[in-house]
């Protein structure tokens, strides 16, 4: 990579690119304010198409910048540094130049690497010539057959410009050549030369080729040198005495005209980043926060930047009230008095707000109570059954749960039916309108980068046919889900919403079905969680526990796939990459077995033991395929070709302990540890991280093994 893309990374390049004037009238920050923001330009205007676009182009940023090399008390430093960096950098971009030439060489259009050239050149002149059979009847000699010729002369409309071309004349009433194509060499090689003449020629082209080698490397070793010179010329401990830490992102999602917005937020006490989507806050990795904000991938990016001082940074940390509030005394009274008015009106607010929902809440739970002791003192039969019934309902409520941003929203979209008709209209609304949506969401032809099943419970039913009353009960179970509690309108409707529900006797729907295919829907989510992981952790190089989530994905998408072909995810690529990984730590276990190193060799058997054999034996209880028929075959016979090799006595044994089980086509009593679990928060996250990943390996090729 070069410099300048490095640099171009840096929060820093991005003020030179928006202040250039920094640089020309040598402008300095006396003093800092406690928070930065930088705002990202991620839109420009189309002057052809008349109408503003969004730049998805990618951009890194470091969660720590330093301003030292922008305050003026550091400006003789820094003006002695960057004629330094202007020097080097055009010493390498004369270097680049010249590198240049050599990579791409040649006066025409097409132009290659000057050494490669070379080397065929080499290559032909060593070439030793075949002899060729004569083929022309009654020719014997090593001269190519002389056969006469026809002329034919080729006037223009005009007479002009003739034109004399040769044709070859039928000998023997066929048509004959001056020489034999068959007496060619079968591959090319200089023909009529001495052999002082060819020592001559492969002495120069041997030295000239190692000469040009020489200049490449050279060229490209000051490149280097020059490259990390200008890399470090700001890595110095006087200039990292004032660092900003990354505190907030702003994300955008979509085009131009339109999109979603949401926001990364730093919690230092937590350690962690908190992602505020909307009504939903949940913790988020910086691997997420980098895969919606660096742009590249997808159409969501950061669009502004916030970081703040040291100061601030550790003042979060332990949230230390006291410098806070010598913070706001240091203001105006006007001011102050302006905050804690605010401060105050914001308490009341809040307590306002929570005494409303608890009364809404209790509320709820009082009617429900009600309710559920009529049906509980009704038949001591009906009791168990609710009984039974709360351990059905459980994932189902958990997977409305996961679908309540998409519910909320299905609420909001019927404000003016309820103002109009009420909140039994408003609910009929609400659910016709999220059935009508999900039903064309699973009419819609998946992508490599899309799978519709991920966003919604419902989608998954329909596409697999479910009963009408399991799909009907489980988008009523969307509405009557508590975490609804929004406003009075969203209250309404979820206690209208579980009236109905209660309303759903036994003889209605088949609870032990409806239990089933939730339970087949949270198996999906699972195997295309540890798939998703998997793939992560193979593009990672940690093949190890990259096995062990494609082992289990793999394992558990069999049990969907046996009830039908949209229940599960797409076998192939689950198989593809676990036999990777299989192929990768079989590598890398002989490589360890072939140092001979004791903690090396110890290693690599325990790769073997745990991971290798048991997949192996697993993937050979299941029907086969012949890549990994062959995959198998590749492993066995990499270990079988030590057999009869000089090796110590300890090592010999090892291996003869280790071939009976590699030979071994029985899977009883394999056992692999289970993966630790991973719960997506939401179906957005689950989503987007399934279209970054698959839009990752898309162009990935399958394990050909020879």
């Amino acid at each position: 990579m070069c410099t300048m893309s490095r640099a171009c990374n840096h929060p820093a390049f991005w003020l030179l690119r928006a202040f250039p004037y920094l640089l020309v009238f040598q402008r300095w920050f006396t003093k800092l304010p406690p928070v930065l923001t930088f705002e990202l330009s991620r839109f420009e205007f189309n002057q052809s198409l008349g109408q503003p676009e969004k730049i998805h182009s990618k951009l890194e940023f470091s969660q720590v910048i330093y301003m030292d090399r922008f305050l003026h008390s550091n400006k003789e430093l820094i003006q002695a540094r960057r004629e330094e960096i202007k020097k080097l950098t055009d010493r390498m971009a004369l270097l680049q130049q010249k590198l240049e030439r050599y990579m791409r060489y040649g006066s025409g259009a097409g132009r290659f690497p000057l050494r490669d050239m070379l080397l065929y050149v080499l290559e032909f002149a060593s070439t030793k010539p075949t002899p060729a059979e004569p083929h022309v009847k009654g020719h014997t000699s090593g001269m190519p057959p002389v056969h006469s010729r026809g002329i034919v002369i080729q006037t223009t409309e005009n007479d002009e410009d003739a034109v004399a071309s040769s044709y070859p004349e039928p000998v023997d009433g066929l048509y004959q050549f001056p020489w034999d194509p068959v007496e060619i060499p079968e591959y090319p090689a200089p023909r009529g030369v001495t052999e002082d003449e060819m020592s001559l020629v492969m002495t120069c082209l041997q030295r000239w080729r190692k000469e040009v080698e020489q200049d490449i490397q050279g060229l490209q070793d000051s490149i280097a040198l020059l490259e990390e010179t200008i890399e470090l010329m700001y890595v110095d401990p006087s200039l990292h005495q004032v660092p900003y830490h990354l505190h907030a992102v702003l994300v955008h999602e979509g085009q131009a005209n339109a999109g979603h917005y949401w926001a990364y937020i730093y919690n230092p006490p937590r350690k962690s980043w908190l992602k505020y989507n909307d009504i939903s806050v949940t913790e988020a990795s910086w691997e997420e926060l980098e895969r919606d904000s660096f742009g590249g991938l997808k159409n969501a990016s950061a669009y502004c930047l916030m970081y703040i001082d040291e100061v601030l940074f550790r003042c979060a940390a332990v949230e230390n009230n006291g410098y806070i509030r010598r913070e706001v005394e240091a203001l105006s009274a006007e001011l102050q008095h302006y905050i804690q008015e605010h401060n105050w009106r914001v308490e009341q607010e809040m307590a306002e707000w929570e005494e409303e929902q608890s009364c809404k809440m209790a509320q709820i739970e009082e009617s429900e109570s009600s309710v559920d002791s009529q049906y509980l003192s009704t038949d001591s039969g009906q009791e168990q059954s609710s009984l039974s019934e709360h351990g059905v309902c459980a994932l189902s409520s958990e997977h409305a749960t996961i679908a309540k941003d998409q519910t909320a929203q299905a609420i909001a979209n019927t404000a003016d039916v309820y103002e109009k008709n009420g909140v039994e209209a408003a609910l009929v609304e609400a659910f016709h309108e999220e059935y009508s949506r999900l039903y064309l969401l699973s009419k819609e032809t998946p992508t490599p980068q899309n799978d519709p099943r991920l966003q919604h419970v419902l989608v998954y039913l329909l596409q697999n046919d479910a009963p009408k009353r399991v799909v009907e009960r489980t988008l009523l179970e969307q509405f009557a889900d508590k975490n609804l509690s929004f406003d009075e309108r969203s209250i309404s409707i979820m206690k209208v919403a579980r009236a109905k529900l209660k309303g759903i006797g036994p003889d209605d729907i088949n609870m032990e079905d409806y239990r089933k295919w939730h339970e087949d829907y949270s198996l999906f989510r699972k195997v295309s969680v540890y798939l998703l992981t998997g793939l992560e952790l193979y593009q990672n190089e940690k093949y190890c526990e990259a096995l062990t989530y494609l082992v289990y994905a793999y394992q558990s998408n069999m049990t969907l796939l046996s009830k039908g072909p949209n229940r599960g995810v797409d076998e192939a690529l689950i198989a593809l990459y676990r036999r990777k990984c299989l192929l990768k730590l079989n590598d890398a276990a002989a490589t360890l077995f072939e140092s001979r190193n004791q903690v090396n060799v110890a290693e690599g058997i325990s790769h073997l033991n745990e991971l290798i054999i048991p997949c192996m034996q697993l993937i050979m209880s299941n029907d086969m395929s012949k890549d990994d028929l062959d995959a198998i075959e590749v492993m066995r016979s990499r270990w079988c070709s030590y057999l009869g090799k000089d090796m110590d006595e300890d090592l010999q044994l090892k291996l003869g302990d280790l071939l009976p089980r590699l030979l071994d086509c029985s899977a009883e009593g394999v056992v692999l540890k289970e993966p630790p679990k991973i719960r997506p928060n939401s179906p957005y996250d689950l989503c987007s991280r399934f279209a970054a990943v698959m839009e990752s390996i898309h162009r990935a090729s399958t394990v050909t093994v020879s």
